[in-house]
């Protein structure tokens, strides 16, 4: 099953040459999950021949502009692009205020279902779930309320040997895929783990926005698969962004390491930085498998 993620943005605060702000698009089993929509999110979109209108879920980490000034512009263009299937938005409870003013003031009617989820941000919780995964909140430390996501991969059922199954009759297919053996009126047994293989070990992805090292997040993310955390700083400015509630790509790859995650992708840059390989080296001091999170750059997960 598909699971992968593709960078549309990078920076922090304000966008600078060939970075824009916070916005990453996830998919799982062709579905498409927007993570954040920094200013010219929809831009980054066709740049990279990624399909808006696949877009079903949005998820909102916090109310700072380079973490949701793209919404409202690609919410638009979608209504002017004729999309008529409901679109679920999920983030802070004011957001929703911000958008109604929006169209109310612009005279614009969606002409889809617009469903708002408010998160809340002093619990984790389970905010979304389908058959693919299950969306849970990650309670970070910022200077206004906000939250990552942790998107887990449900477990998949057992895939069926096609030469065995082809002997057996289709009735038993269902239990012998989930896994249980099944006993025939003669008292044969069929065995699960003869006619069918395991199915993938489900994987995860936390994403972690604009937040201090805290150690109250942890429990959240320890042992995922793959951890995004925000790198804004090098580490001698810490002070810096202990001031401005963020992270050095130092303590990203601390927090990497103490949570035993297998692969962390950092961001979030601070736009003093024109090349990134110094804050990538410096997180790599602590946590070896670290990656930059270029834009344009699809990361199996």
């Amino acid at each position: 099953m598909k699971f992968e993620v593709t960078i549309l943005g990078s920076s922090s605060a304000t966008p600078v040459f060939n970075r824009n702000p916070t916005a990453q698009l996830l998919n799982c089993n062709e579905k498409c999950y927007l993570i954040d929509c920094g200013e010219g999110t929809q831009q980054q979109l066709i740049k990279f021949n990624l399909k808006a209108a696949r877009i079903d879920y949005i998820f909102i980490s916090h109310l700072h502009g380079d973490h949701y000034f793209g919404l409202i512009g690609l919410l638009s263009s979608m209504h002017l692009n004729g999309r008529t299937k409901p679109m679920q938005i999920f983030g802070p409870p004011q957001l929703l205020e911000i958008l109604e003013i929006q169209f109310k003031y612009s005279d614009t009617n969606l002409r889809y279902q617009l469903d708002f989820f408010p998160t809340n941000t002093s619990a984790s919780e389970v905010i979304f779930e389908n058959s693919d995964l299950s969306v849970k909140t990650i309670i970070l430390n910022h200077r206004i309320p906000c939250t990552g996501f942790i998107f887990e991969q449900k477990q998949r059922q057992h895939k069926l040997i096609k030469d065995k199954a082809d002997t057996i009759s289709m009735a038993y297919y269902t239990l012998l895929k989930k896994g249980m053996d099944v006993e025939l009126p003669d008292g044969k047994m069929l065995l699960s783990n003869d006619y069918t293989t395991p199915a993938e070990a489900p994987r995860s992805y936390a994403y972690c926005s604009d937040t201090l090292f805290d150690e109250r997040y942890f429990p959240t993310i320890k042992n995922c698969d793959t951890l995004y955390h925000e790198a804004t700083f090098m580490n001698d400015l810490l002070d810096r962004a202990n001031e401005t509630h963020h992270t050095t790509a130092l303590q990203a790859g601390e927090i990497a390491k103490i949570n035993h995650v297998h692969k962390l992708l950092i961001g979030h840059f601070s736009s003093r930085y024109k090349t990134l390989q110094m804050l990538l080296e410096e997180a790599q001091s602590v946590f070896e498998n670290t990656e930059l999170a270029i834009e344009g750059r699809t990361f199996q997960l």
